[in-house]
């Protein structure tokens, strides 16, 4: 293999992938945010803000693409939903792509990717790795962020793939309804798993 192995890590709102992925870079590895780079992408001057305004007018701003404007336009609409993925999705890739080439010496890197298995993404990736908890810890979790309604919790929660069915696919699942100690020494003890495979 002349790339490094790729690891996709995804998991439904509220598992805790993003402090899982951050677990995972304190490890050496080089991890790629899919969500980060859509803000970036969606920010003040972002580089998709004027295609945005023009296919949902209203939604940007000042200080870019307004989130909860643009969110308040395709909630429920899964055909305006397609139309805002059709514009974000190429454009992430290609910074993906740009990620890749600039971490071809890497042995391992990670992809954080929240619709890994829902927009096909695990086709790219070598390794599938799911974050999990049970359902209660992410309920309590998810209703604690602000502005975040039960209506908008289970709204979120029918358009991605059930945990059950993640937790089937995946190659590994790193459980974070435990301590973060416990969480940090699954992920160390899966790097290190992963890196003797390659060894």
């Amino acid at each position: 293999m002349n790339r490094p192995r790729i690891i996709g890590l995804t998991g439904s709102i509220g598992m805790g992938k993003s402090t899982v992925a951050a677990m995972f870079a304190d490890e050496g590895i080089p991890v790629f945010d899919a969500d980060a780079v859509v803000h970036e992408l969606q920010k003040e001057g972002g580089a998709l803000v004027p295609e945005i305004e023009t296919a949902f007018p209203g939604t940007t701003g000042p200080h870019g693409v307004d989130r909860k404007a643009l969110g308040a336009a395709v909630f429920g609409d899964r055909d305006k939903l397609a139309k805002l993925e059709s514009i974000v999705h190429p454009a992430v890739a290609k910074q993906r792509s740009v990620f890749l080439r600039d971490h071809a010496d890497a042995d391992i890197v990670l992809f954080d990717i929240p619709l890994l298995f829902e927009k096909g993404g695990y086709r790219g990736v070598d390794t599938i790795v799911v974050v999990s908890s049970p359902y209660t810890v992410q309920r309590k979790r998810v209703l604690a962020r602000p502005g975040m309604t039960e209506e908008k919790f289970d709204h979120i929660v029918t358009l991605q793939t059930n945990d059950a069915d993640k937790r089937a696919r995946a190659d590994f699942v790193i459980e974070t309804g435990q301590s973060l100690v416990e969480t940090r020494l699954n992920v160390h003890e899966l790097v290190k798993k992963l890196r003797a495979g390659l060894a």
